[in-house]
């Protein structure tokens, strides 16, 4: 975080399943490090009944932990305290366009294809709609406002297996779908882009507020760094909490189970407290 922090926010879960048989579960449910520091009270996994906890990172830095949950219910929580600088978003529209050529390499594989965002079906559309006008951060705000104004925001339009073309073609989703073809469309204008997830309340925004839930967005290469793009809110936001980066979301997912479950509880929560 940068600058003095000015507000806590209080984040957290929890979550319960029903396993038939004992079920080994992969979690990304743990804060991002590059937020540890702002952490007044960490976000340790709590397991009930408690399970060993096996933590590591994935390829993409992420911190992951794996359990084994026993036959029966397990409910996973987790209650933390984060210091926040209480500003919203960076909004640099100064931000340039780097060629390919030019790019880190450890920003190529954000420029290709992946699971939930097909470049190459939509590589067309976006060249088309987006060619011609304004590159860097006029070009990413572009894609926003598109994708912002083309889905239709749902709860009841979620569907797990939705990739950003079809996310495109249907016209409906929640903030999973934005961010995809957010993703994939500055991907196929040469823009390095990263689904990101994590916490997002409602702080500085006007009631009413609709139910909490995890979040998502994305991050897009300009200049010579990553910078925050919400196609689903389409407006700066303050209090957000990072916790998993990928090509999209099946990098980040929050939860993986190997073995039938059933998902019987779902609670999240992002307040400000001071």
């Amino acid at each position: 975080m940068q600058g003095q922090a000015i507000m806590k926010i209080r984040v957290g879960f929890e979550m319960a399943y029903r396993c038939p048989q004992p079920t080994p579960m992969i979690l990304a449910l743990n804060i991002h490090y590059s937020r540890a520091s702002d952490l007044v009270r960490p976000d340790h996994l709590v397991t009930d009944p408690p399970v060993p906890v096996t933590a590591y990172r994935d390829l993409f830095g992420n911190w992951c932990s794996r359990i084994v949950a026993p036959a029966g219910r397990i409910v996973l929580s987790a209650d933390a305290l984060v210091n926040d600088s209480g500003l919203p978003d960076i909004v640099v529209p100064s931000a340039v366009q780097t060629p390919v050529e030019h790019l880190p390499e450890s920003t190529l594989v954000f420029l290709l294809g992946s699971r939930y965002c097909e470049t190459e079906l939509l590589s067309e559309i976006a060249w088309q709609r987006f060619g011609a006008g304004p590159t860097g951060w006029g070009r990413v705000q572009a894609i926003c406002d598109f994708v912002h104004h083309h889905i239709e925001f749902g709860y009841h339009h979620a569907r797990r297996t939705r990739t950003a073309w079809e996310a495109y073609n249907e016209g409906v989703g929640v903030c999973r779908d934005y961010a995809h073809l957010a993703v994939a469309l500055c991907r196929c204008m040469n823009i390095p882009a990263r689904y990101c997830t994590g916490y997002l309340g409602d702080i500085g925004m006007p009631p009413p507020y609709g139910p909490m839930d995890f979040a998502g967005w994305f991050e897009a290469w300009l200049g010579d760094r990553w910078y925050t793009f919400d196609a689903r809110n389409n407006t700066p936001r303050i209090g957000r909490v990072l916790m998993a980066r990928g090509r999209d979301a099946c990098d980040v997912a929050l939860s993986s189970t190997f073995g039938p479950n059933v998902l019987e509880g779902f609670k999240v929560w992002t307040d400000e407290v001071g």
